[in-house]
């Protein structure tokens, strides 16, 4: 049976005490300022709270007293770190309206923040969700968050759902081990990673994030947030740890594969202090943006394989098969391309795609640490 230790709401102040024990010797503040060889002033401003009981304080204390040194230092301390929640609390129901732009139903449905209406004790389990101590703080933390959006000014009003989702890879980070960032292993690795595209057995993924570790990469799974359609991102933790995060949430083999290669591409080439958000909206393409995606169309199928086939204009599920078989690579990538360069309608040959929602939890580690109310 697990047990709540108590937690007062209210704290006992110093001067109080040494009150009663002043009261209880018969002795005035002027006589004890004496024995403690302090002045009437600094004993009246501790009876009063305008001054706190030091160390050296306290144990002049314990000898004219009897009372330990390490007691009235942690009556002090108490009594300080109650204040100091006091003002915490009045300043944190300033920021009510503010955590109410972030996605609180989901949050609370994962436990992050607690149950029931949102209060200061919210607004205090968001800003430890996202390790700051202030809204201040999440400004500067997540201010390079808001530069991608300037392509999508449409979805700049959600950033704060994207960044939620953003935290919640970057908290299963820290849980991973890592080598250091080695591009050219990265790169040598992401070949193989290719290779897996064809296999739909369980473990597969897990294949996936153990190689991009290798060269440094964590590779994160957050499902992605109401009305925030993203796929994937790729950014940096400091200029060290480089983080792919993938959100599966067309949940079939061509969109989640292309993601991962088109944030792949993010990594190889763009520079560590921007975020790469894929959200799906036209709007947010940009230079960027198209390099990756070429970049992982091309790493995916050969171009000059590729014209050859397109070319053919067979597309049926043998002649898929075949030249699948023939590249290493998954029929559903190749069936996702003929649908996206309109070779094929968008509801033609689906069964070649396969549905990745049994492996994706292998991609999820993440511990978001629950409230306890």
């Amino acid at each position: 049976m697990s047990t709540v230790a108590y937690q007062p709401d209210y704290a006992v102040p110093p001067g109080s005490v040494l009150t009663e024990h002043l009261e209880a010797k018969g002795l005035t503040q002027a006589a004890f300022a004496r024995l403690c060889g302090r002045s009437p002033k600094m004993i009246s401003e501790i009876i009063t709270g305008k001054a706190p009981v030091e160390p050296t304080t306290a144990l002049q204390f314990e000898k004219v007293l009897g009372m330990k040194a390490v007691i009235w230092l942690g009556i002090e301390r108490d009594y300080r770190l109650h204040l100091a929640k006091q003002l915490e609390a009045e300043q944190l129901a300033g920021l009510l309206e503010w955590a109410k732009e972030f996605p609180l139903a989901t949050l609370r449905k994962a436990g992050i923040v607690p149950k029931g209406r949102t209060n200061e004790n919210t607004v205090s389990h968001l800003l430890q969700f996202f390790g700051v101590a202030s809204a201040k703080a999440w400004d500067v933390k997540y201010a390079r968050l808001e530069t991608s959006f300037r392509h999508s000014p449409s979805f700049k009003s959600k950033a704060k759902n994207v960044a939620t989702w953003i935290r919640m890879g970057e908290i299963q980070t820290y849980t991973v081990h890592t080598g250091s960032y080695d591009r050219d292993l990265f790169n040598k690795n992401l070949h193989q990673v290719r290779s897996l595209t064809q296999s739909t057995s369980n473990g597969t993924l897990r294949k996936v994030k153990s190689l991009c570790a290798q060269a440094g990469v964590n590779v994160v799974f957050a499902p992605s947030l109401p009305s925030v359609p993203i796929s994937g991102a790729a950014y940096w933790l400091g200029r060290s740890r480089p983080v792919i995060q993938l959100s599966g949430r067309h949940k079939t083999d061509d969109h989640f594969w292309f993601t991962l290669f088109h944030e792949a591409a993010h990594i190889l080439f763009d520079v560590k202090k921007e975020y790469h958000i894929d959200i799906d909206v036209g709007s947010n393409i940009n230079d960027k943006e198209t390099k990756a995606n070429k970049w992982a169309s091309d790493f995916l199928v050969s171009p000059t394989d590729w014209r050859s086939f397109v070319a053919s204009n067979q597309f049926t599920v043998s002649t898929i098969r075949s030249f699948c078989s023939a590249e290493g690579i998954a029929p559903g990538i190749v069936v996702g391309r003929l649908q996206h360069e309109k070779h094929l309608g968008w509801n033609e040959l689906n069964h070649l795609k396969f549905k990745i929602d049994s492996l994706l939890h292998e991609l999820s580690s993440v511990n978001m640490e629950p409230v306890l109310d």
